[in-house]
């Protein structure tokens, strides 16, 4: 080897590596990219616990005394959710916002009322006998307050079927169907 081609290589080696060291182009130039995500207000609703009475006595106790029972929804909606209603509609058999359940041999109707937890806050008791009809119009759906978290909340369903209902002994049933607006 030559001492040209020796000085030639090392050259090109010496310029080769600073050209690595400083980046292929000699600069550098930086833009920024965008990151976005919107977080939509959204809720869901489904059924804990049906609202299940226990046995109807027309003869005796609930002849004059109401049977009450508690039923339970969960609802999850996403943080700081606002103006959020939960309505219940009347149920398949009713007649002027009167709830009934139908007998399953007999067709009679055993009449029954739903009404919103003592307040609207999760887990609030029922109380009875209870004031606030709950239904599925302005006036009557129940508000649920802004949501701290995104965590299922429990609400009660309060049930009364009226004390003085004569009606034939048979298994009487009903659905009323639970909407959240939001």
């Amino acid at each position: 080897m030559n001492k040209n081609t020796i000085i030639a290589t090392l050259i090109s080696q010496v310029f080769l590596s600073s050209a690595f060291a400083q980046g292929l182009s000699g600069g550098s130039v930086t833009t920024p990219i965008p990151v976005n995500a919107r977080v939509a207000q959204a809720c869901t609703i489904a059924t804990s616990l049906g609202l299940n009475f226990a046995t109807y006595d027309p003869v005796s106790i609930n002849a004059t005394v109401a049977l009450n029972s508690v039923g339970q929804i969960s609802i999850a909606c996403t943080k700081g959710s606002t103006s959020v209603l939960v309505g219940l509609d009347y149920g398949k058999k009713n007649t002027g916002g009167q709830r009934a359940m139908v007998g399953t041999t007999s067709a009679g109707l055993l009449l029954y009322n739903v009404f919103q937890p003592s307040t609207n806050v999760p887990g609030a008791p029922c109380t009875f006998p209870a004031s606030t009809a709950w239904g599925p119009s302005t006036g009557t759906t129940l508000p649920i307050p802004v949501a701290a978290n995104s965590l299922v909340q429990l609400y009660n369903i309060c049930g009364t079927i009226p004390g003085g209902q004569s009606v034939a002994a048979d298994a009487y049933t009903d659905t009323i169907t639970a909407t959240i607006y939001f």
